[in-house]
């Protein structure tokens, strides 16, 4: 019997002054703020009893990348970088998203909101799923026994919780549990899932986010 056990992190606050859903868009970077919650982070597993940090993997996107260099400095890795990490592919990217915004009331952009189910404006929420779950099976294969920490976005984390709990993956993007800088814990026993955690070890900073919807 070998348990490993791998942290899926979503990155801290991100720079976004126009408050668009900014999704893959380069030069999205962390505020000041969101530097805080990837240090608390760090600090906070660091101070895990018997922690066992092994493994430090990110989006390639940068906030992801800078969420996970305090991590990995605080346990002495370098931080590798995986694709099937980044963030879910959003027809609606570089647009402002919500209630009153031009892009929902622009009867162009309607037929990508026909089927909340797939969903029909991105990346379905199956193929989300699916190279997570690989990104996640090749990091603890490298490590086994050990503990990974997997730096991601919040869509991806959240529909790869849903699937480890035999959830159906549409949901209401309000209801998401994975607010900045959490922890989707997965713990595997050889290459059975055996359980799901979740915590927020940057919690007394969230409040102070101004958050995107999706990002």
């Amino acid at each position: 019997m070998v348990l490993t056990t791998v942290h899926l992190l979503r990155h801290g606050e991100v720079h976004n002054p126009e408050g668009v859903l900014y999704g893959r868009l380069q030069g999205y970077r962390l505020s000041d703020l969101g530097e805080r919650m990837a240090q608390m982070v760090a600090d906070d597993l660091a101070s895990q009893p018997a922690a066992e940090i092994a493994l430090v993997v990110a989006s390639p996107l940068e906030r992801a990348q800078q969420t996970a260099a305090p991590v990995a400095a605080a346990f002495g890795l370098d931080v590798g970088t995986d694709d099937r990490l980044i963030e879910a592919a959003n027809y609606f990217e570089g647009k402002k998203f919500g209630v009153g915004e031009a892009s929902l009331a622009n009867p162009r952009n309607w037929p990508h909101l026909r089927n909340p189910f797939r969903p029909s404006w991105g990346e379905p929420y199956a193929e989300q799923v699916a190279r997570m779950r690989a990104a996640v099976t090749t990091a603890r294969r490298q490590v086994p026994g050990r503990e990974v920490v997997l730096v991601s976005h919040q869509l991806p984390i959240w529909v790869t919780r849903l699937a480890a709990e035999g959830r159906r993956l549409w949901h209401d993007p309000r209801r998401r549990r994975c607010t900045l800088a959490s922890l989707t814990t997965l713990r595997f026993d050889d290459d059975h899932l055996v359980g799901v955690g979740y915590r927020e070890p940057a919690a007394t900073l969230v409040g102070a986010a101004a958050e995107t919807p999706g990002a």
